[in-house]
């Protein structure tokens, strides 16, 4: 008589198939995983840029300032803010605060002279993104 704690052939095979096909899909994940990090796909997750709108109220050259008015939309932090003009990045250019729908702020781009129409955008500058552009005269 066969002793009941023996196995035969057959049954001692599954236990290494099972384990070799777990390695693997170990490994394949890990590897998907440590690849999309590598690659740069991993820093999409971070922030992204808020949803809102603005208009431009006006332009005022003599002392580098636009008064932008927040029509819609999320409520902005006004110092990750930055105001680009015709390709000129101004860090800093609005006050500090939240910036709620209504509510107007002043950009300020220092002393530069632009004339005539110019790209203004505002730049979300945690994300790196754009949240506004518009084309804006600057007079002659």
């Amino acid at each position: 008589m066969k002793p009941s704690n023996q196995s035969n052939a057959e049954d001692r095979a599954v236990s290494p198939v099972i384990g070799v096909i777990l390695m693997v899909a170990i490994t394949v994940i890990l590897a998907a995983v440590i690849g999309t990090f590598v690659l740069g796909l991993g820093d999409q997750l971070g922030e992204t840029a808020p949803q809102a709108s603005f208009t431009v109220e006006e332009v005022n050259s003599s002392n580098g300032n636009i008064t932008f008015v927040k029509t819609g939309g999320q409520t902005v932090a006004a110092g990750d803010l930055s105001l680009s003009i015709d390709g000129d990045l101004y860090e800093g250019a609005f006050p500090d605060g939240d910036w709620q729908s209504g509510q107007q702020k002043i950009g300020n781009y220092t002393d530069d002279a632009y004339t005539g129409e110019q790209t203004v955008r505002i730049i979300h500058d945690p994300s790196g993104s754009a949240i506004f552009e518009e084309s804006v005269d600057f007079g002659s």
